[in-house]
């Protein structure tokens, strides 16, 4: 459902937004490139359905799929890198303290369509190798500041290139567990806490996602064999245009084989044990890492003020969505 705020008026024409998208995605990928000490590689747009390698989201979206009869196997569209990227790291030699980004297109035909979500998802995918001593929050925190170093960095390169933007980034990042957030706000459901929350602390990384909370729920659903639920958590930036707490990443310190053995028993799906992946999880075969995405619309949208992510991206929208957007005087690509 399109909502649309208040005298809303894009602050870029359609062809300046085209050069913007560009800027952004130029300055970002560069700069969370120094950052994080990454490399850029090449990405599949999908994977053997056999695999275990897809992205299990929430455990309720399908995956688009297809045969390929000159294999002789099915496939599916990605709903994310996070296992492909860290056997990745594996087979190109990468080494503790150096890893990889790439682009990363997927297909969630399950999604809710509103402002910020589309069924086209586009993010930067990245995935670091450390060793045993960096599993922990400090590493943890250390690197989301680092990401959101980039973010203002790409920010303040926007407003400099393009006057009309006037976001606001905040440096100074707020940590804060899902549990605290529960605590601080019992009688809110998990999105008007990051609301509230947010609201007061506008650079927020909320942590300790996927493990059910003292309320017998967890926070929000996350798959249980790539994020450490202990040593995970979401970005969230104030966006005041929209009047909400906006993710522009999800991100995490990666299950070790302790870690992948206990989520998977709270989860219920031990089964997943038995593929390739998991497998060579299990035995130690793969690299520790830390990684995340960070979506390229998403941040696009922040930086640039547009109300809709139909503005910056091309996809599929419903008739209400079309007919809203026109009525409002805004272009959706």
């Amino acid at each position: 459902m399109i909502r649309i705020p208040e005298n809303y008026k894009p602050r870029l024409s359609v062809y300046e937004t085209q050069l913007a998208i560009d800027a952004i995605k130029r300055n970002f990928q560069m700069n969370l490139a120094i950052e994080l000490n990454l490399r850029r590689v090449s990405a599949p747009l999908f994977v053997r359905e056999d695999s275990g390698l897809n992205d299990n989201l929430n455990g309720v979206e399908r995956p688009v799929g297809f045969d390929i009869p000159a294999v002789g196997k099915n496939a599916e569209v990605v709903h994310s890198l996070a296992k492909w990227k860290r056997l990745a790291l594996k087979n190109y030699d990468f080494y503790v303290g150096k890893g990889l980004y790439t682009d990363m297109n997927a297909i969630r035909r399950d999604e809710e369509l509103d402002n910020l979500h589309s069924i086209y998802v586009d993010q930067w995918d990245w995935e670091k190798v450390i060793d045993r001593s960096m599993r922990n929050e400090d590493y943890l925190r250390a690197t989301v500041k680092k990401i959101v170093a980039a973010v203002v960095a790409t920010n303040n390169a926007l407003r400099y290139e393009f006057p009309k933007l006037e976001c606001i980034i905040h440096p100074e990042v707020s940590f804060v567990t899902a549990q605290e957030l529960e605590d601080l706000y019992p009688s809110l459901t998990p999105k008007e806490r990051e609301d509230a929350y947010v609201r007061e602390h506008p650079t927020t990384f909320l942590m300790q996602i996927g493990g059910k909370l003292k309320s017998g729920k967890p926070h929000d659903g996350r798959a249980p064999d790539y994020d450490d639920w202990t040593l995970n958590g979401d970005i969230l930036i104030w966006n005041d245009l929209l009047g909400t707490a906006f993710e522009i990443s999800s991100m995490g310190i990666r299950v070790d084989a302790e870690a992948l053995r206990r989520q998977l028993a709270l989860a219920g799906c031990e089964e997943r044990a038995s593929l390739p992946f998991h497998r060579m999880l299990l035995n130690d075969e793969l690299p520790l890492t830390i990684g995340g995405g960070i979506g390229q619309s998403r941040l696009c949208m922040l930086i640039m003020q547009t109300a809709h992510i139909g503005e910056v991206q091309v996809s599929v929208w419903d008739e209400e969505t079309l007919t809203k957007a026109k009525a409002a005087g805004i272009k959706l690509l």
